[in-house]
């Protein structure tokens, strides 16, 4: 797979990899393994927030906030 970069993307990412002492493709791997990873999470946190939404486990704008004042006051 080829990921097409402008050339001042390219320019930025050979001077970070640069800086660490890594190869343009190893960081571009690095990232693109690590953005996955963290958009995997997201995805599996929002898929659970809809599945308790859905199951009406939820609490109000208000049930938040009076929770807050309580955490405040303690």
């Amino acid at each position: 797979m080829e990921v097409p970069l402008s050339p001042e993307k390219q320019t930025q990412l050979a001077q970070l990899a640069a800086h660490r002492g890594q190869a343009a493709d190893t960081l571009a791997a690095e990232v693109i393994s690590h953005y996955l990873e963290q958009e995997t999470r997201f995805v599996a946190a929002v898929n659970l927030g809809e599945a308790e939404l859905e199951r009406g486990e939820y609490l109000t704008s208000e049930q938040v906030g009076e929770q807050l004042e309580r955490l405040f006051r303690s």
